[in-house]
């Protein structure tokens, strides 16, 4: 915001923290001989290293280190962590795992929605498809309608996803999950203060077309249609330009402005 605003010296000031905080966040919870980030510190600040889903949540952050980036995405969808229906709250091979746990092995679907916007962030196009088919597919045995959460008993062991007691449904950020699977592989995103609005859709084969209407941009609404991958968008207003390609990101936005990343 301060970029936009054309506050060059605060976006390079809070850029700047940033940059040191994530080298912080790498530097303390990075478990190097596992291969994943620890879920916490403890009061000594010494790493919690039990093997949990927030990881994923980090990589949609972006805090998440390029090089460390593909052994969180392989752990992710590790038998351990991903049950076929969805990534766990906390692995399979911990101590603390209960399948039928509240926050220790079940499986949240607006959690997995920022984990697969996460993996895209990153490049982990497969990853990401597989969490949302899995996802969209568990909707199917609950009348379309995801819960806040359900238990994280494999694929491999049970034929449909099996239902937590006490989840409410339906709840807010689990009724969102699935727009942000589908905008997310459509990677769709708006700049208006910069006049753009991008797609450039991954969406598996097996979902076929796409056709929404009414969506909100710069006080009007437009109309876009993907076919076989290819994009088009009617409707856009004056001053919006369509860029099939990612939005670019902050790191690249200072770039471009001459501010330091």
């Amino acid at each position: 915001m301060a970029y936009d605003a054309g506050d060059a010296p605060l976006a390079a000031r809070l850029t700047g923290e940033a940059a040191q905080l994530k080298k912080r966040f790498n530097d303390a919870f990075w478990l190097p001989e596992r291969g994943y980030y620890a879920v916490a510190l403890d009061r000594d600040k010494r790493p919690v290293d039990a093997c949990a889903s927030n990881m994923g949540q980090c990589l949609w952050h972006g805090i998440i280190d390029d090089d460390k980036a593909p052994a969180v995405a392989e752990r992710l969808m590790s038998p351990e962590m991903f049950s076929g229906w969805g990534v766990r709250t906390l692995g399979a091979d911990m101590g603390a795992y209960n399948p039928a746990s509240y926050h220790n092995g079940s499986v949240w679907p607006h959690d997995n929605a920022i984990i697969a916007a996460g993996l895209l962030r990153y490049g982990f196009v497969e990853e990401a498809q597989r969490i949302s088919t899995a996802l969209l597919e568990a909707a199917g045995y609950s009348n379309g309608r995801l819960p806040e959460l359900f238990c994280g008993f494999s694929r491999e062991q049970v034929t449909e996803p099996v239902p937590y007691p006490t989840a409410c449904s339906p709840q807010a950020w689990a009724a969102t999950t699935p727009i942000m699977l589908i905008t997310s592989l459509m990677r769709y995103d708006a700049h208006v203060s910069r006049g753009g609005f991008w797609l450039d859709p991954v969406l598996p084969a097996s979902y076929g077309d796409v056709h929404l209407t009414n969506a909100p941009i710069a006080g009007s609404r437009m109309t876009i249609d993907i076919v076989g991958s290819v994009p088009s968008v009617q409707g856009l207003p004056e001053g919006i330009t369509f860029h099939r390609e990612h939005r670019p990101w902050l790191t690249e936005l200072m770039a471009q402005a001459g501010l330091p990343e």
